[in-house]
């Protein structure tokens, strides 16, 4: 493998974090590797639109987002030839062709089924000598999989490899690697230095609460619960991402609580988890996995559902996450388990695996290992 592309999709950082991630450790061991937004092959305009579109359901109408990623898998056509989606999505597959025989690429990972649809038409229209796999950044098989036929599949755990049937996905192809996350996520600090360097007071709990890159989610109302009753020993730091409203509000309903500290958009979220003791998030794939390497205990606002319900099911299945039924039943949960010493190192255990698991490594060496079979089978 000497130069790769990564096709991502803006739907949400979660895609993108990934496909860094595997960028970072793609040109560390000497591959060129480039990142692209697969949908601008349609057009610049629809990937805008579909940004903007997602971004708008999760935080304003997260029961739409639900109803159309239940609708799509119980109703995979949608999705498959011949369908408006389809059309839709394969408008742009003569300009990656171009972009990836021009660009001289070896090797094509997909981070979202989107793009691993077009890169299914693209092959299936042109010859195009390239490895070609795509990477699930859910705990669950996707909608529209079904459409995909590329060289491998790699999943984030062997849970699902007993699923794959659901998924159409052949077995000689599928490989539990795990989620890549970026190595900022690996190295980390030791608790207490991370507090002191965020200034909370290592002597206290620290909860982080945050909703994904777009600040979605019941996290006002969240909020008021936890400091209503706000327990000495606790620090809260909420990180807003782009919300810049939610950012605001909060800022100047807690501009006098020295406790809470409010933080728009931050690049350094691994530091926030290295001080955190518990994590309140909405379950994305990714940010939960995050998480997970760092050992970190989680509490779950189901904000969106659809794939992210899976995602929360399988680490509140292992005894690594809780969730409630109401914000506030949440939120009270939330400060008990902070004071629940004994809890917390159950949490944690149950993480540990995880530890051990390099995504972008495993996913590293099983490209470089097909490409060593492909070329003994040319050979012989």
């Amino acid at each position: 493998m000497n130069r790769a592309i990564i096709l991502s999709c803006d739907t949400g950082q979660g895609h993108n974090s990934c496909a860094q991630a595997l960028r970072e450790y793609f040109e560390e061991k000497g591959v060129a590797c480039e990142i692209c937004d697969a949908l601008g092959f349609v057009s610049k305009r629809f990937t805008g639109f579909v940004s903007w579109g997602h971004s708008f359901m999760y935080r304003h109408i997260p029961g739409l987002f639900k109803w159309g990623y239940a609708y799509s898998e119980r109703h995979p056509g949608v999705l498959m030839k011949d369908s408006a989606a389809y059309r839709i999505l394969t408008n742009g597959t003569t300009r990656m062709y171009e972009y990836i025989r021009d660009g001289g690429f070896d090797t094509v990972v997909c981070t979202h089924v989107f793009p691993a649809i077009m890169l299914t038409h693209v092959l299936w229209q042109h010859e195009l000598s390239v490895r070609t796999a795509f990477l699930l950044t859910d705990y669950a098989c996707c909608p529209g999989m079904e459409s995909c036929d590329l060289d491998l599949y790699f999943l984030p755990c062997r849970c699902l490899r007993d699923k794959e049937h659901r998924c159409r996905l052949p077995r000689e192809r599928v490989l539990s690697t795990g989620i890549p996350v970026r190595s900022a996520f690996w190295d980390g600090h030791e608790k207490e230095q991370a507090k002191r360097m965020l200034h909370i007071d290592p002597g206290n709990r620290h909860l982080l609460v945050m909703c994904g890159s777009m600040g979605c989610g019941p996290i006002v109302k969240i909020m008021e619960y936890i400091t209503r009753d706000f327990p000495s020993g606790l620090e809260v730091t909420v990180i807003c991402g782009t919300n810049e409203w939610l950012r605001r509000r909060l800022a100047f309903r807690y501009r006098n609580n020295g406790r809470v500290h409010i933080v728009g958009y931050a690049d350094d979220t691994s530091l926030y988890m290295d001080a955190a003791d518990l994590y309140l998030t909405k379950p994305g794939g990714i940010s939960v996995t995050e998480a997970a390497v760092k050992r970190l205990p989680m509490a779950f606002i189901n904000a969106v559902a659809g794939c992210e319900q899976y995602n929360m099911d399988c680490f509140t299945n292992m005894g690594a996450a809780i969730t409630a039924g109401s914000t506030r039943e949440l939120a009270g949960r939330c400060l008990e388990l902070l004071f629940s010493e004994g809890e917390l190192r159950s949490m944690q255990d149950a993480l540990q695996p995880f530890g051990r698991i390099n995504g972008a490594e495993r996913i590293y060496r099983a490209l470089c290992q097909g490409e060593q079979e492909c070329s003994r089978q040319q050979a012989g």
